[in-house]
């Protein structure tokens, strides 16, 4: 189980910077977006990814008050965006091979 946690992890860090392109994203909004896709992520998954891809300067994040509720939103940079152009050619080729044999 331990090797497809780790698998599904970087597949997870693909979909965060995704959404992340797309618009604002917070944590628990992200657990639900990625249980349909068939993810199960706990928040004691979830949140530190996202605090890595920060510390790593793909995302950034901004805490805002919500109704009496600190919320972290983030963003993605720019160095995010250029990781996340360098996946998706790394993801079709890589379609293009799996589905062609």
């Amino acid at each position: 189980m331990k090797l497809e946690r780790k698998f599904f992890l970087g597949i997870i860090r693909i979909h965060l910077l995704y959404h992340a392109s797309k618009g604002e994203i917070y944590g628990v909004e992200m657990i639900d977006e990625l249980k349909r896709h068939g993810y199960d992520v706990s928040p004691g998954t979830l949140y530190p990814i996202l605090h890595s891809l920060e510390k790593e300067g793909f995302l950034k994040s901004e805490i805002r008050n919500i109704g009496g509720k600190i919320r972290k939103y983030y963003v993605i940079t720019r160095k995010g965006k250029h990781i996340l152009i360098e996946a998706r050619k790394k993801i079709r080729e890589l379609i293009e091979e799996v589905m062609n044999e």
